[in-house]
């Protein structure tokens, strides 16, 4: 290798790298944007907060549903043209908020922002194994960073937003731009992220994945676990820190949004930390028992150290996301088997994951507090553990 190849070469890594950050960044702001603006949403369009939750549990069921569906967008297309597809009909989805408030169209939109998530989000880990099969765990924290910056940004700034637009629904759409500069990054970088000749995961029938496989289902319990109580988060933690911990609305979004950023931090900083295939099952085991302890805390002493809770929950949860989407990948023999197993994953796991808002939302209505539903989630991510020290036969300790 010539000295002049080498910084193009990195110059080369790096644009891929971006783009598959900025593509990351552009599956949750369509969620996340939801649980600052839910007062707003629920007068408008006179809602319960089983209701609300809807708008979260409606785009997680179709992750799932939808996960086979990027699967055969990979196989059908390329993974370069898959992830393209689905940042379009994100974009598309989002954009289409802005036509009104009913709860119809409101609905109708966040399924199809779920399905174009799906799309990119089953072939992502592909992405990963093919182009940083070297950093894979480094990859992945830079994924599901641009992931939860992308949430924490759309927490953050939706009720401003919706303030000075003087429209929730118009705050809504306004993150079509952030998927239109996906699209015109990912694009761009098709030649550095050299896509081309790598195959994709099987599909779009459920038969090619991998159901006999133990270490499949292990994953996917994790999978389905981890996403139920994300989306909670995102629903939920708002919301219970303006009901229950008695913070009035912006205080309750910023303390959101400094935990989503907590989490982005240590989505990058876990997996650098623990290094490629080291000590992977006992960072998951850390991590899950951090983020059990920060929705324990929320449920039984919301106004008793909130800060300590968010901390803490931000950096359990920040880092178990990174690891969990960070095995199929480790797990995977290839691109193909890894897209597999994510396909799986996504499709088993967040089809269960979507009652997890609803069920919130229901024992919220019935209890009147947010107390007996974070500490049923907080009872969930204790029961993580089981299918984590079951993966010693896959998963180095």
């Amino acid at each position: 290798m010539t000295l002049e190849a080498v910084p193009t070469g990195r110059t080369s890594l790096g644009v891929a790298a971006l783009a598959l950050f900025v593509a990351a960044a552009n599956l949750r702001p369509a969620i996340a944007a939801v649980s600052p603006l839910v007062d707003q949403i629920r007068a408008d369009l006179d809602l319960s907060a089983t209701g609300v939750s809807l708008l979260t549990a409606v785009p997680t069921l179709a992750m799932g549903v939808c996960a086979p569906l990027g699967a055969y967008a990979g196989r059908r297309y390329g993974l370069q043209s898959g992830v393209l597809a689905g940042l379009v009909i994100i974009a598309l989805a989002t954009a289409a908020r802005l036509l009104g408030d009913s709860t119809w169209l409101q609905l109708s939109s966040a399924a199809v922002v779920g399905a174009g998530i799906a799309v990119t989000q089953t072939l992502l880990p592909a992405v990963v194994k093919a182009r940083f099969a070297a950093r894979a765990g480094l990859a992945t924290g830079l994924y599901t960073a641009g992931l939860g910056l992308g949430g924490a940004v759309a927490a953050g700034v939706s009720a401003p937003l919706a303030d000075a637009l003087g429209s929730w629904p118009g705050a809504l759409a306004s993150w079509a731009v952030l998927a239109l500069a996906g699209i015109a990054l990912w694009s761009a970088a098709k030649g550095p992220l050299n896509l081309d000749d790598v195959t994709a995961p099987a599909g779009p029938a459920t038969k090619g994945m991998p159901w006999r496989s133990g270490a499949a289902w292990h994953i996917t319990m994790l999978s389905a676990a981890n996403s139920a109580l994300y989306y909670c988060e995102l629903a939920w933690v708002a919301p219970l820190l303006h009901d229950d911990a008695g913070r009035d609305t912006a205080a309750a979004g910023a303390m959101m949004t400094v935990m989503i950023s907590i989490q982005v931090v240590a989505m990058l900083a876990v997996p650098a930390l623990l290094g490629e295939r080291r000590s992977t099952r006992a960072g998951l085991a850390l991590m899950t028992t951090l983020t059990a302890a920060g929705f324990l805390g929320l449920a039984y002493a919301p106004d008793t150290a909130t800060w300590l809770w968010i901390a803490v929950l931000g950096v359990g949860h920040g880092g178990l996301f990174t690891l969990v989407l960070t095995l199929p990948v480790l797990v995977g023999r290839d691109a193909d088997e890894a897209g597999r197993i994510s396909a799986m994953a996504f499709f088993v796991g967040y089809g269960c994951a979507a009652l997890a808002p609803l069920m919130a939302g229901v024992l919220r209505d019935t209890t009147g507090d947010f107390t007996l539903a974070f500490g049923v989630l907080g009872g969930l991510g204790l029961l993580m553990l089981v299918p984590v020290a079951r993966l010693r036969s896959t998963v180095s300790p």
